[in-house]
């Protein structure tokens, strides 16, 4: 059973910044992709930022840019995302995902859409207060 375990979350007045990680308890090899998702309350699951694992460029959200950054570290199986400048509008509940890699040709773009990850982390509060 894959596991991901997010860590990292918190409280922060805006302008501050968080760095969120996100350990897999199996290779990230077995995976196209690592995502960071978030939901805030009455609010759909929205994706945030993601990566290849073979390194293709990252996808980051409109409302991120230039303020957010996902990395990878393989050898340690984690993803980070880094999170500066943090906005009220930010704090939702964070999530990690994977798309499992099912053989072929590996894709160098991510999906950013729920459906397409199989697994997923248990979430991590960021609250962002003015």
């Amino acid at each position: 059973q894959v596991q991901l375990v997010e860590s990292g979350g918190g409280s922060v007045l805006a302008g501050g910044s968080l760095r969120l990680s996100c350990a897999a308890s199996a290779s990230t090899y077995r995976y196209v992709c690592m995502g960071w998702f978030r939901q805030a309350p009455g609010r759909e699951r929205e994706a945030v930022a993601s990566i290849t694992i073979n390194g293709g460029r990252p996808y980051l959200a409109d409302s991120v840019k230039g303020r957010f950054t996902i990395s990878l570290d393989n050898a340690k199986n984690t993803v980070y995302l880094q999170m500066n400048s943090l906005k009220p509008e930010d704090t939702a509940l964070y999530y990690c995902a994977a798309d499992l890699f099912r053989g072929g040709t590996r894709r160098n773009y991510c999906y950013i859409t729920t459906d397409e990850y199989n697994y997923w982390g248990q979430g991590t509060q960021v609250t962002v207060s003015s």
